[in-house]
């Protein structure tokens, strides 16, 4: 069969973009007996550059990278959307999957199709995700024209479809779930290298939490921010805190300064770090030798971060409004999303206690470790043949 796939969104550095790789290079390992003719820009196909003998890659030449023009408040031009949609009837795939509902485009009628969207985060948080009135109507007509023209709706944990369903509309027979994993770079790093990152990111022997992601509202950065500062106030413990993300060129909604403000308002400007991107292999060293990983969200589809970082043996400190308290029972401990004094208390037991800060790791690495992207593609693959019947 000849399966069409948006890759436009191959080229985005966020959660999204990660699942389109991983999940598209697990497909094509999974059904060598299927055709999957890739629809993307030069950006993509640099930032991915997949080769199989059962992969065709179709290079759209566009104004704009997709993953930059279809951010918080971007919008992508007519003409871009019209050479995507063209090279789709063109290409003549029997089904067409778009990994992505952020780089969606207008499909001709009749077109079989299957969408992902991961999450109900923008219709839910619309003042902490899109920042003006014309971001969320576009959001709305775009996230309308994806559910109207597919014929399923690909979702990635069980608590994504729910609040797809109960916000968005969409009925649970018409959505299906294919989950996430972490990639195969993470996994526990040799103490040696993990001492090493820990030096070059300026935390030594001294204990410290890791955020990974984006400095988005919607995230609660700030709660986390102030939560570690009001360990370091009560005295009995002093530890830092890695953020790792760029403070620049995120094409979604931000708020880098005001957190920066806010670390100099709390008097914690020593103890915290702006790291930057981080490659996966420095990542990896220091989720190893961290006391916890924070993803303390109003919500999270999946929450690869902290999946990523409890597959190094890492505990996480995460939000109830996910996945997580399921994915990874017994990994860590998890909190009302944004609520300071939860976070701070989750800080105090894990730093208070390294027996029980060793077994939650155990536990978290255990639970992510039983997360794959063969499984995930094979259940990508089952609801394309599904759509295409």
């Amino acid at each position: 069969m000849r399966i069409g796939v948006d890759a436009t969104c191959w080229a985005n550095q966020r959660g999204y973009g990660r699942f389109a790789r991983e999940l598209m290079r697990a497909l094509v390992d999974l059904a060598p007996e299927h055709h999957f003719v890739c629809i993307g820009d030069k950006a993509a196909f640099a930032a991915f550059p997949l080769a199989a003998p059962n992969v065709e890659l179709v290079e759209v030449g566009l104004g704009e990278s997709p993953t930059v023009a279809a951010a918080s408040d971007g919008a992508r031009s007519v003409s871009d959307m019209l050479a995507c949609t063209r090279a789709v009837h063109a290409a003549r795939v029997q089904v067409f999957f778009s990994p992505s509902v952020y780089t969606y485009f207008p499909l001709m009628p009749g077109q079989r199709a299957v969408v992902c969207i991961h999450d109900a985060i923008a219709e839910r948080f619309p003042e902490l995700t899109l920042p003006s009135r014309r971001a969320r109507l576009f959001w709305k007509l775009k996230v309308g024209l994806a559910v109207h023209q597919s014929r399923l709706i690909l979702t990635v944990s069980d608590y994504a479809a729910r609040e797809i369903e109960r916000v968005i509309g969409v009925p649970r027979q018409r959505l299906r779930v294919s989950g996430e994993a972490p990639a195969p770079e993470y996994r526990p790093g040799p103490a040696a290298e993990v001492a090493a990152a820990r030096a070059a990111h300026q935390v030594g022997d001294v204990p410290y939490f890791v955020y990974v992601g984006g400095f988005n509202p919607h995230k609660r950065v700030d709660a986390v921010i102030r939560a570690h500062a009001a360990v370091i106030r009560a005295g009995e413990f002093a530890p830092h805190l890695l953020l790792v993300g760029r403070l620049s060129g995120d094409v979604f909604h931000g708020e880098g300064e005001r957190l920066k403000q806010l670390v100099d308002a709390e008097g914690t400007t020593s103890h915290v770090h702006w790291t930057g991107f981080v490659p996966d292999e420095t990542l990896r060293h220091l989720h190893s030798g961290a006391t916890a990983v924070v993803l303390t969200s109003e919500s999270e589809g999946f929450g690869l971060p902290a999946v990523e970082g409890a597959a190094c043996g890492a505990p996480v400190i995460a939000t109830r409004e996910s996945p997580l308290p399921e994915l990874l029972s017994g990994g860590g401990i998890f909190v009302n999303p944004g609520h300071v004094e939860e976070i701070a208390n989750a800080m105090r037991v894990l730093l208070a206690s390294p027996d029980r800060q060793r077994a939650m790791g155990d536990a978290a690495r255990r639970a992510a470790g039983a997360l794959s992207w063969k499984s995930a593609a094979t259940a990508t693959l089952s609801t394309l043949l599904e759509a295409a019947a």
